[in-house]
């Protein structure tokens, strides 16, 4: 009987390994895919929350029923639809896998054919074995590079598809802004943006190729030995498997943990690197060389203790892992083996011819031997099952955040509560409306995101061609002021009246300088595409650097195309006259000028705010010099303790700005 049914399963073992591989691939479709479409709430409906935290919260990472929800969300995402390249993918490692176990059986099947004819000096044998061995040799090297690169190609499409994601989160409205000005869950997005995201896709990817090819096997040896033995001998090495890995992944609880605050050590000692890099001159001036190096090393200190810390623990789980998934695997699986061998009127060993006995022990013991060896690296691949959930954890916090921030919700720690002192304000109780050539404050009080009350309700109303000169103090609510209007920060009650986003322009004392050319700093948000659709040329562009005397860059820098690291290039004064340049080429109906002409000389700053009243832009203008008073009407003052005052400038009010 054992001999016919093995000769039936060899017969038939690419079909089984065909289905095995069918089953494991379908598995990760039907529960690995689910796309989430969010409906963003309109803007009248946004919500703002602040919550109030006293103990920081960590983020908890376990092999658990909440890590396979998380990771199946996930997997929405990487495998956008059910037949698509992914997914495609995902079965093409699954038949590499199952192609290279049969070009495995088949290496050791013929090699032993050319070992025999070299024992029994069969010559002609000899030759033909290895001619056949040798005329396979380049098809296996094929499927091992086809796997290697369905792989690749897997762990390159899940990052694309992931970081595609997150970034439309990410840059969608302001969300870039208030996760790092409003919301204090996420200190480090960057570190979650890119370094994360590669370690999570290659994490999901080896853990499918780990775990497909042992359970394969598993399904392939259970499903021989069952067919000859009966299911009582591969059902003791099954239960080890559900003991062992139960035991394993409750020691390995920590791993999800550490890894966690491994990647969080890591994103804030790159932090402190790019914070040196970004505030270089600043140190040099005071010579803070020192001081910094100091920050650094504490901060590589942290990281290298906790890796440190982290590699002890792994060192230690690894001994549990190697004693439990291998050693003792192999154990019970002799020990399994030798159960149907011990029945003297056994069905199928009962034969006593010795060779008949051995040949038969080789067959199913070599097969449970085999089985116990898949079923080890099955318990051991919960070792990168408990550090995706680490990555996992990090993954979905992103996403959570990013939702809710898309949702006009964010969460920090405060420093003092307005709403227990006032209950009559809060985030997000404003009203916002939108109106052209209007800008009305109505009892709108200014608070900082930490709840810092700076004016309890502000009142006045500016129409186009009411230049209003802004002034009081630092801290007193200048900036609050900007930031409610460019909806950078929420409203914490009374009514905002303002143009939509695209009429009110901002530029700050030190100007942003983009990446490309000369032409994209004076267009910047736009593309050259949009400028040429919106019906302005270069030469449009060229008049306004002649306005703000700029007209000599275009033959410094070889013309409106040159490439240059703006930033450097470009003296400070330069970079705020491109800012100005900026403003004409969008003419907005508004614009918000912050300190912005501080290093251009009174003569250009002139020129470029007489071009502003006569092209109709109004200004709200924060700056003291003397100089501007004549190209505005109004003031806005605050003082610095709550109280402002808004009117017309008049020769009685002129030293305010003193």
């Amino acid at each position: 009987m054992a001999p016919n049914i093995s000769k039936f399963v060899s017969q038939n073992q690419n079909s089984v390994l065909c289905a095995a591989g069918i089953v494991a691939s379908a598995w990760i479709l039907i529960y690995g895919r689910q796309t989430h479409k969010r409906k963003p709430l309109p803007e009248d409906q946004i919500q703002y929350c602040i919550t109030e935290k006293k103990d920081k919260k960590t983020i908890k990472a376990h092999v658990n029923a909440e890590f396979f929800r998380q990771l199946r969300l996930l997997l929405g995402i990487l495998i956008p639809r059910t037949w698509s390249v992914e997914s495609g993918l995902l079965i093409a490692v699954a038949a590499s896998l199952i192609a290279r176990s049969i070009s495995d059986v088949w290496m050791i099947s013929n090699a032993t054919k050319v070992e025999s004819t070299i024992i029994t000096m069969h010559k002609p044998g000899f030759q033909k074995a290895l001619l056949r061995y040798f005329a396979a040799l380049p098809l296996i090297a094929v499927v091992n590079n086809v796997l290697r690169w369905s792989i690749g190609e897997l762990k390159l499409r899940f990052r694309t598809n992931l970081t595609k994601h997150l970034y439309n989160e990410y840059l969608k409205g302001y969300t870039y802004y208030k996760m790092s000005n409003l919301d204090t869950r996420i200190a480090n997005p960057d570190q979650l943006l890119t370094t994360d995201i590669e370690k999570f896709s290659d994490s999901v990817c080896d853990l499918y190729s780990n775990m497909c090819k042992p359970f394969m096997d598993v399904m392939i040896y259970v499903y021989r030995v069952t067919a000859a033995l009966g299911f009582e001998t591969p059902a003791v090495l099954i239960s080890y498997l559900i003991v062992s890995g139960v035991f394993l992944t409750h020691l390995r609880r920590p791993t999800g943990r550490l890894t966690v605050q491994e990647q969080k050590l890591e994103g804030e000692y790159r932090y402190v690197n790019s914070r040196l890099i970004t505030n270089a001159e600043e140190v040099a001036f005071y010579q803070g060389n020192n001081r910094e190096k100091l920050t650094l090393l504490a901060s590589f200190n942290k990281l290298t203790t906790h890796i440190r810390k982290f590699l002890e623990f792994r060192v230690g789980m690894g001994i549990i892992d190697n004693m439990v998934a291998k050693y003792i695997a192999t154990i019970v699986g002799f020990w399994a083996v030798s159960r149907p061998f011990f029945i003297k009127d056994h069905p199928v060993l009962a034969s006593k011819v010795e060779g008949e006995r051995l040949k038969n022990y080789y067959i199913f013991g070599r097969m449970l031997v085999k089985m116990a060896e898949a079923i080890g690296r099955l318990v051991l691949a919960g070792r990168e099952m408990s550090r995706l959930a680490g990555f996992t954890a990090r993954m979905t916090e992103l996403i959570k955040v990013l939702n809710d921030i898309n949702n006009g919700r964010y969460e920090r720690t405060m420093v003092s509560n307005s709403e227990s002192a006032d209950s009559k304000i809060g985030p997000g109780r404003g009203v916002m409306a939108y109106r052209d050539n209007v800008i009305h404050f109505e009892k709108v009080p200014l608070v900082t995101p930490n709840g810092d009350v700076l004016v309890k309700e502000l009142t006045f109303e500016v129409k186009s061609g009411m230049n209003v000169l802004v002034c009081g103090p630092n801290g007193c609510g200048k900036s609050s002021l900007f930031r409610i209007l460019g909806e950078l920060w929420p409203s914490w009650g009374g009514k905002v009246i303002k143009p939509p986003r695209g009429k009110l322009f901002y530029i700050p004392q030190r100007p942003y300088m983009t990446l490309g050319t000369l032409r994209d700093q004076i267009i910047y948000p736009h593309t050259h595409e949009e400028m040429l659709r919106r019906g302005k040329t270069d030469a449009d562009l060229e008049g306004y650097l002649e306005i703000v005397q700029l007209s000599y860059l275009k033959v410094r820098e070889n013309g409106l195309d040159a490439i240059e690291d703006w930033i450097d290039v470009l003296s400070g004064g330069e970079k705020q006259r491109i800012a100005m340049a900026r403003l004409f080429y969008h003419n907005p109906q508004f614009a918000i000028l912050d300190e912005c002409t501080s290093a251009v000389s009174v003569d250009v700053e002139g020129e470029m705010y007489q071009y502003c009243r006569k092209v109709g832009i109004t200004l709200f203008t924060v700056s003291h010099r003397k100089s501007l008073w004549t190209y505005h009407e109004y003031f806005l003052q605050f003082d610095g303790r709550g109280a402002f005052e808004f009117g017309p400038i008049d020769a009685s009010k002129a030293e305010f700005g003193s």
